[in-house]
């Protein structure tokens, strides 16, 4: 059961696994909160049913979603017990804190109003539920930042002491916290939640349009998911920008292997657009460059010296094969989200948002582009950072546990087997809720009561900028 690999290649592939059905949740969870957010709030400013119609449709979705974060994050944790304890008892002390925290200040929250939020507008009232939708996109986005904390740190820590058994703890929580790398690694982070969740609704939008656009359910998710796209992408793209400064300071070898740098360069850098990393004879094979651009890039000189994995001890270079790629998938995803966003404002412009065939089209395949572009993020950083779990501190090899090779990799292809079924399931019943037209919703199905305003009948109400027929 070892597939000729070393208890440690195996238990990082695992954790990996886990890990990357796990982000995919979380990153769709924490952008839909807030969309939820801003459409409950819309059903209580403007008393359009077509808005409560669709917090309907996706409050379903959410939770789903939610669910299965929850349950994955569960089981990956175990892992710090079973593979990595001497990371857990060595790093313990600070990183244990920062997850403790994000369950008191996050966790709680959003399952403390969870309910209330998804069931409870007839039994509490319209305030109160707001309050609880707002709680839990609060909740949201106060979990990411904890973890994005306890992650950031082991990039670039900060705020701690080493005792004479190798074993960290806290100095100063206030650099801890905001260790060097963190406020550039959570903007990136939650950004990328928000387009991850954009993408998907206008993929869904999109969906319904093409099968009736005068869906006008599907013309506001539509619309207000070309908005985030049209919007946030260009903040992304420059937020990476600043995450990727950064990261030239305080991990300059991660970026020589994302760079694809296996040589340094004393008179400027070229940008490698394409080529095979060989990390065996560290050479870049068919490489197709620009010169001199990585340099202008990153330090905005043409001829500005660019370091390579060259400039590191053999021991302490990160492989370049899967930085090199992933970045690449993660930034051609993020020009093509900024390109769908420019093609929506033109399509407003000539007002045929909602009847542009090749626009609703090419919004399909994007549907996915958030779920793979964040996955692609998280190898870049993770692998880039090898071969340290605490970088420069602790190595990955020292950090495992005293386990066999055979015994992870049997718990290996089980959580293969068991996850692909589970969460397999779990993904294909939330594909049947996407192919689900919002109209299909009845009436009867949304709040009674004194939440419909008086005079608001459905169909009759006045068209709103975001969906409506005459603000294309």
């Amino acid at each position: 059961m070892t597939f000729g690999m070393t208890a440690e290649i195996l238990a990082r592939i695992q954790f990996a696994f886990t890990v990357s059905f796990h982000f995919i949740f979380p990153a769709f969870s924490i952008g839909t909160a807030s969309f939820l957010a801003v459409l409950n709030g819309l059903w209580l400013w403007k008393r359009d049913p077509a808005y409560l119609k669709l917090f309907e449709y996706w409050k379903t979705i959410f939770a789903v979603t939610f669910g299965m974060g929850v349950v994955s994050g569960i089981v990956m944790s175990y892992q710090f017990g079973t593979n990595w304890s001497v990371f857990s008892d060595k790093a313990g002390a600070v990183i244990g804190p920062l997850m403790g925290y994000e369950v008191l200040t996050a966790f709680f929250l959003e399952a403390g109003f969870l309910g209330i939020a998804l069931f409870g507008r007839k039994r509490v009232g319209d305030k109160l539920h707001m309050v609880a939708v707002v709680m839990v996109a609060v909740g949201t986005l106060i979990s990411a930042t904890w973890i994005t904390a306890a992650n950031s740190w082991m990039q670039t820590p900060a705020g701690y002491g080493i005792d004479a058994n190798g074993i960290f703890f806290p100095v100063d929580w206030w650099a801890i916290i905001f260790n060097p790398s963190f406020p550039y690694r959570v903007t990136h982070t939650v950004l990328a939640a928000f387009l991850t969740t954009a993408f998907a609704v206008g993929a869904v939008g999109a969906w319904h349009l093409l099968k009736d656009s005068q869906n006008r359910q599907a013309r506001i998710m539509f619309s207000m998911a070309m908005w985030m796209a049209a919007i946030v992408t260009p903040i992304q793209i420059f937020a990476g920008d600043a995450h990727g400064l950064n990261t030239l300071e305080y991990q300059p070898a991660k970026i020589a292997a994302m760079e694809g740098h296996y040589q340094s360069h004393p008179d400027g850098a070229p940008l490698i657009l394409f080529g095979i990393p060989d990390d065996k004879e560290q050479t870049m094979h068919y490489a197709i460059e620009i010169p001199k651009l990585s340099s202008l890039i990153l330090k905005h000189d043409l001829n500005a010296p660019m370091q390579g994995l060259d400039a590191f001890p053999a021991e302490d270079r990160p492989n370049a094969m899967i930085p090199f790629f992933t970045f690449r998938i993660m930034v051609g995803l993020g020009f093509a989200m900024l390109g769908i966003g420019l093609w929506s404002l033109w399509a407003r412009y000539r007002k045929n948002l909602y009847t542009n065939k090749w626009l609703l089209r090419a919004a399909l395949p994007m549907g996915g582009s958030g779920f793979v572009a964040v996955l692609a993020g998280w190898y870049t950083t993770e692998v880039g950072r090898q071969p340290f779990t605490v970088y420069g501190l602790l190595r990955t090899a020292d950090s495992l546990s005293p386990v066999a090779a055979p015994a992870v990799g049997a718990s290996l292809l089980a959580f293969i087997v068991v996850y692909f079924v589970v969460f397999g399931a779990g993904v294909f019943y939330l594909f049947r809720l996407f192919r689900r037209p919002p109209l299909e919703i009845e009436d009867k199905e949304l709040d009674k009561g004194p939440t419909r305003a008086a005079g608001v009948v459905p169909g009759l109400a006045q068209e709103e900028s975001l969906g409506g027929p005459n603000a294309h």
